[in-house]
């Protein structure tokens, strides 16, 4: 699949190699945004299938490790800024790595600007008054700032945002363990509303398919490989970052949730609620417990939003790097402010196309374009580190999966089955996907490929001794 050897030549390091694993996955978890997800992902999930939202979990995180060990492996291999197509490109072909790149650059704005609508949703419990757009604006923006300064900053930023919330979550997980009221046969029993409002039992095919949503509800722990520039040790690091990443998304997430099904006072008024966990919160804190939460999750969203304007940045720089662009913008997308060691130009580019997004496109239009982007990013994923190890592609990776190539076929088949189960309930979301994937590949045969003597060479990665 991959016909073209690439150029020898490492890229330069000019990012500031500054950031322990303990930095790059606290920027990690924010944009997973444990707190956020579980109050929107996981009340959908709770609607749906009662008590048993917490098997449907257990069963994503087990997939979740699958796909950790197959970024973990890809990681290593390719200590490299720009993420998922740094790593496709070199394993599946440079045709591939260019329409994924297009995928999650697209996909990465978009999510920003969806993300930064819940801020003025949590914060308008406090004060009621707030334009949800306006406000989202206003954090994208502000973020976008704090995001073009120096990488050891932004660690720090995040970090503190990210305990934060994680106290949050803390305290709902006290609530549920502190008024346990039902049987721990509620984690696994599928129950949903039936007429009158009366709980009745869910089929195993109902739960399967929600693990999809919880499956969602975890992602973002590959995100680490955007930082590997910026990373100490990072061919030997990145690997345990992203694993330890998950791992902790897992534990921050699961934990309150098992608390939140045990310790409500009435599964049937829960799953009937509008909103599982503001339900919850009224009955077990009050209203007062019930808007400071809600403040943490409204902080919760602004970290996520800078984490991933911070994701978004390096993919840009990386992609002009490539020189992906006409050289008038490859220059300054590609350029690192000397002092700052960030790349300033693409930091504002990204953020302001996400703030110009929530503006001017509405809400269910944005939401379309992000239903399944991460189906078209784990079928990639899995593919590459299928096709690495048969093509020889990765054998420089430190970090080794085990159970080759069992791991990557099993994150293939269950992307799949999601795929369909998807298309089954909504088709546009994947059809979005695809063909946003798919705008990539005529820009890269009429513009990059014509070019291929000095674009797109996919030089070796940065050495991990270099500093910028």
């Amino acid at each position: 699949m991959n016909d073209e050897k690439p150029d020898v030549r490492r890229y330069r390091g000019e990012l500031s190699r500054t950031l322990s694993i303990k930095d790059n996955v606290l920027i990690t978890l924010s944009a997973v945004t444990p707190a956020s997800s579980l109050f929107v992902i996981a009340p959908a999930v709770i609607g749906g299938i009662g008590g048993a939202a917490v098997t449907a979990y257990v069963a994503a995180a087990i997939i979740g490790i699958a796909v950790a060990l197959c970024y973990a492996e890809l990681s290593s291999a390719f200590p490299i800024t720009g993420g998922e197509y740094a790593f496709v490109a070199r394993t599946l072909g440079k045709a591939s790595g260019f329409a994924l790149f297009v995928q999650t650059l697209v996909s990465g704005v978009f999510v920003v600007a969806v993300i930064a609508s819940g801020a003025g949703t949590y914060l308008s419990v406090l004060w009621p008054d707030l334009n949800d757009t306006a406000v989202g604006v206003v954090v994208i923006l502000l973020t976008t700032v704090v995001a073009c300064l120096h990488i050891r900053l932004n660690a720090w930023v995040t970090g503190t945002f990210l305990i934060l919330e994680v106290v949050a979550l803390a305290v709902l997980a006290g609530l549920g363990f502190l008024h346990i009221s039902q049987p721990i046969s509620t984690l696994w029993t599928a129950t949903t509303i039936g007429d009158n409002g009366i709980l009745v039992g869910a089929s195993a095919g109902l739960v399967v398919s929600y693990t999809a949503t919880a499956l969602f509800s975890y992602n973002g722990y590959g995100n680490a490989v955007y930082f590997t520039e910026e990373t100490r040790r990072a061919s030997r690091t990145i690997g345990p970052a992203i694993l330890w990443s998950l791992a902790i998304a897992v534990l921050v997430e699961l934990v309150p949730l098992t608390a939140v099904v045990l310790g409500t006072p009435s599964m049937a008024d829960m799953v009937g609620a509008d909103d599982a966990m503001t339900y919850f919160l009224q009955a077990r804190g009050g209203t007062a417990l019930t808007n400071v939460i809600s403040l943490g999750i409204a902080i919760a969203v602004i970290n996520a939003v800078l984490a991933i304007t911070l994701q978004n940045a390096r993919l840009l720089y990386s992609s002009a790097r490539d020189r992906s662009w006409p050289d008038r913008l490859n220059a300054p997308l590609a350029g690192i402010h000397p002092r700052l060691k960030t790349p300033v130009a693409s930091t504002l580019v990204v953020g302001i196309a996400a703030a110009l997004l929530l503006a001017l496109v509405p809400f269910d239009a944005l939401l379309i374009t992000t239903g399944a982007t991460v189906l078209i990013i784990y079928a990639f994923v899995a593919m590459s580190a299928l096709y690495g190890r048969i093509n020889g592609s990765t054998a420089r990776a430190v970090f080794r999966m085990p159970l080759w190539p069992a791991i990557p076929l099993l994150m293939l088949a269950a992307t799949l089955y999601i795929t369909y189960e998807s298309l089954l309930t909504d088709w546009e979301p994947v059809a979005v996907a695809v063909a946003i994937t798919a705008v990539g590949l005529p820009y890269y045969y009429l513009f990059i490929r014509p070019r291929r003597g000095d674009r797109w060479t996919l030089p070796d990665p940065v050495d991990d001794a270099e500093s910028g």
